[in-house]
Parts: C-alpha cells; sequence; structure tokens
C-alpha cells in the first residue's frame, strides 16, 4: 500500500510546476461542455427579443463572461489544487478530466 501511495505522490508532486495550465484546462473544459447548455438557455430566454439586444448578450456571455470565468477561476482552482496533498491532487485532477469526458459524451458533444 506504502509503494501505492508513493507512486501516487511522486505523479501529482510533478504535476506540480503546471498547475496553472491545468486548473486554465480544468475551467475551459467545463466551460466547452457547459456552454451549450448555457447558450441554449439564453437562446430560449432571448427568443423574441431584438437582434440588437440578442447579439450584445450573447458576445458579452461569450466573449467577457466565459473569459472573465477562466481568468478568475483558474487562478483560484490552481492555489485550491496546490494545498492538496500530492496524491490527492492527482486523483482529483483525473477524475475531473474524466468526469468532464464521460459527461460530454453522455450529452453527445464528443
Amino acid at each position: 500500500m506504502d509503494s501505492i501511495l508513493g507512486f501516487l505522490s511522486r505523479m501529482g508532486a510533478m504535476l506540480h510546476p503546471w498547475l496553472n495550465e491545468i486548473a486554465t484546462a480544468m475551467v475551459a473544459c467545463l466551460i466547452v461542455v457547459f456552454g451549450a447548455d448555457i447558450n441554449r438557455l439564453l437562446r430560449r430566454n432571448l427568443a423574441g427579443r431584438s437582434f440588437t439586444l440578442r447579439t450584445l448578450i450573447f458576445v458579452l456571455v461569450n466573449a467577457f463572461g466565459y473569459g472573465m470565468l477562466i481568468v478568475t477561476l483558474s487562478p483560484w482552482l490552481a492555489r485550491k489544487l496546490a494545498h492538496m496533498p500530492s496524491s490527492w491532487m492527482l486523483l482529483l485532477v483525473v477524475a475531473a478530466f474524466l468526469f468532464v469526458g464521460a459527461w460530454a459524451q453522455r450529452n453527445r458533444q464528443v
């Protein structure tokens, strides 16, 4: 058991220099997977509104909203991951990407 924990800890420690990139990838993947649902909700709620208003809200949400989410959530997530024990951090990162991939597959986005 100690050898497995040692292996996970060493592999997790190898991820530490890349935590900012990993956190950015995690947030971006979530936005890609859930962005279609968010845009569908916006489209449904903005139906019947003027073209200009729909376009403005689309640009605000997609360009600025998603961009702001990536810029603000990624450093926060990287800090949270950095404070975790390396073995658990590795397991969480792998599980998060597997979850996003399974969710995308289940919702026919892959």
